[in-house]
């Protein structure tokens, strides 16, 4: 990402409509309920299946510029980009087919396989791997593009008339369009990040639900995750409750009987799971982190407290109680095991020094802003969903979120009014300003006089514009600032100031910032809302970016839980201006 400029001219210009459009091509990330991968418009597609991983390498001849996109779909004069949702399909209208490569290997660290020769019959051509199937069919009017885990799932994908698939793709961009009485900027970034989030719902090869993808770059292994998946469903849970339902079932799996849950819950194919297998038992640091064959990073502190957010969530919106009724042993077992990091006997758990927690470059300690939000929030759930199930234990944990919320200033607020974001006052205290200190505010930990002046703080100190200290001038919302004060609690890319963790804009955080202004009465909340979407245009980064820094460039593209703007403006659009753009 280059130096930076006030009014810098967009690689992408939003339409009037909610498109994009630009005069070169640019990357384009796209995700359907089992097919994924990448378009370049100028000719070349990367193919992959969810839960299997890479299947093929395809060049084609190409369209000619302008290009409008829109999600899962790019339109020229002489032809476009289109995905199916039905079956794992696309159509490259107007394209003539050049070369069609079969994958080696499902993923980076999969084994290199020896390449099948291409299968061609007439205008046909089946590329084969150990773990999927390809199939790239040149028309008059085209290319036909089908995966499968099988040969069956591809052929029978193949069956699709293309006018049906294009019809699903063009009634998925105007699902997608959910705020079309706004203006172009918000218009686009509503469909591109509530495309991050309807994506995400992922399926097997028999149509069975199969995961909330936390991106694109999640196929290898596919895998769920607690916390991305619960900022994903925050744009979901009115619009696919049978989803977050499913999503809870899978994420139950990966709950320890002592109430450990991993990062993620690993959902592979068959082929795909045998070559991952192979690296988690040998691989000298995954074997190290991935201690059983269904974990993701095994032991994550936030992740059975976002179990229980999910359920919560999902009760209150739903009015539906069974999730928790069928999962309470899990929650009882998580609530008593974090009682028991409450050394100090004052309602607040102590996290051990490690890294594992969303700031997974971090080695977070002692009392943990965000990680407390979280624990409150869940105390709310149980003690106020739980009572039908177990009186006893529902009082237990209203209690608990009374003497936590009574003991979190003397724990962790600083003479700046805001929290600190991890430590002890008897060992050491990272007290820079933090936007994951937001959950504090989100579950209600403080009070709403305390959670305004708080908010004051951020938009003062991590909103880009208004912080002349750090010397990039006005590109997004700082997710921390200061840096880190002790270089030995950060590794890798938050190692370095304003990269990852140590002050990059994450669109899920600044959507959580952009609700909480609104939750509040307060305005301001385009400026977290559309900046990073602004970035994008401007670098030509097409989809819900992960996060980025000027100094650093971005994350992966097309990431779910970047839904969180879209989120929090759909469900507070009410709230906002006219005109936000």
């Amino acid at each position: 990402m280059s130096a930076p400029q006030q009014a810098k001219q967009k690689v992408l210009a939003p339409l009037a409509d909610g498109q994009l459009r630009s005069t070169k091509p640019v990357l384009v990330p796209f995700m359907a309920p089992r097919l994924q991968g990448d378009c370049r418009p100028e000719g070349k597609i990367e193919l992959s299946l969810w839960g299997a991983g890479k299947l093929a390498n395809l060049t084609f001849t190409g369209w000619s510029a302008p290009f409008t996109y829109a999600p899962n779909r790019v339109e020229t004069h002489d032809g476009g980009l289109y995905v199916a949702q039905s079956a794992p399909a696309l159509f490259l209208k107007g394209a003539k087919l050049r070369t069609f490569i079969p994958a080696r290997r499902c993923a980076w660290w999969g084994s290199v396989a020896k390449r099948e020769p291409v299968e061609r019959t007439g205008s046909r051509r089946i590329a084969r791997t150990g773990w999927g199937v390809a199939i790239a069919e040149q028309r008059s009017s085209g290319i036909f593009v089908t995966a499968g885990a099988t040969i069956e799932e591809a052929l029978a994908a193949l069956k699709l008339e293309e006018t049906q698939l294009i019809a699903e793709a063009n009634a998925y961009v105007t699902r997608c369009d959910a705020m079309p009485e706004t203006d172009p900027l918000m218009r686009s970034m509503i469909s591109q990040s509530l495309h991050a989030a309807l994506s995400s719902i992922r399926q097997d090869e028999h149509g069975a639900f199969a995961g909330l993808a936390a991106g694109q770059a999640y196929s290898a292994p596919a895998r769920t995750y607690y916390r991305d998946g619960y900022w994903t469903l925050q744009a979901l849970l009115d619009r696919e409750p049978e989803a977050v339902r499913a999503q809870i079932d899978l994420l139950a799996r990966g709950v320890q009987p002592n109430g450990e849950a991993p990062s993620g819950v690993i959902l592979t194919g068959p082929g795909q799971a045998e070559e991952w297998e192979k690296v988690r038992q040998t691989h000298p640091r995954i074997k190290e982190e991935h201690l059983r064959p269904g974990d993701w990073w095994s032991d994550h502190f936030d992740s059975p407290l976002f179990f229980i957010l999910t359920i919560g969530d999902y009760v209150r919106t739903t009015g539906d109680s069974s999730p928790l009724t069928l999962h309470w042993d899990k929650v009882v077992t998580i609530f008593n095991r974090y009682c028991g990091f409450d050394a100090a006997g004052n309602g607040l758990p102590i996290k051990p020094r490690h890294d594992r927690d969303w700031a997974d470059n971090v080695y977070r300690h002692g009392y943990v802003a965000y990680d407390l939000g979280l624990w409150i929030g869940a105390l709310d759930v149980i003690a106020q969903h739980g009572v039908s199930l177990d009186e006893a234990v529902a009082s237990r944990a209203a209690a608990m979120a009374q003497k936590a919320r009574a003991s979190l200033d003397q724990a962790l607020l600083q003479p700046s009014g805001t929290y600190a974001d991890y430590g002890t006052k008897t060992d050491f205290v990272e007290d820079h300003l933090t936007l994951d200190s937001l959950t504090l505010l989100r579950f209600k930990a403080v009070s709403p006089e305390r959670a305004k002046s708080v908010l004051a703080r951020v938009q003062q100190t991590l909103e880009s514009r208004n912080n002349s200290q750090q010397p990039y001038g006005d590109w997004g919302v700082l997710c921390a600032f200061p840096p880190f004060k002790r270089p030995k609690d950060t590794r890798e890319k938050s190692y370095f100031a304003y990269r990852y963790h140590n002050g990059s804009d994450w669109p899920y955080l600044s959507g959580l910032y952009a609700e909480q202004r609104l939750a509040h009465g307060l305005d301001g909340a385009d400026y977290p809302l559309l900046r990073w979407w602004k970035t994008c245009l401007e670098e030509g980064w097409m989809g819900a970016v992960e996060y980025f820094s000027p100094p650093w460039g971005r994350g992966s593209l097309l990431q779910g839980w970047s839904s969180m703007p879209a989120a929090a403006a759909l469900f507070y659009k009410h709230k906002l201006p006219a005109t936000v753009g």
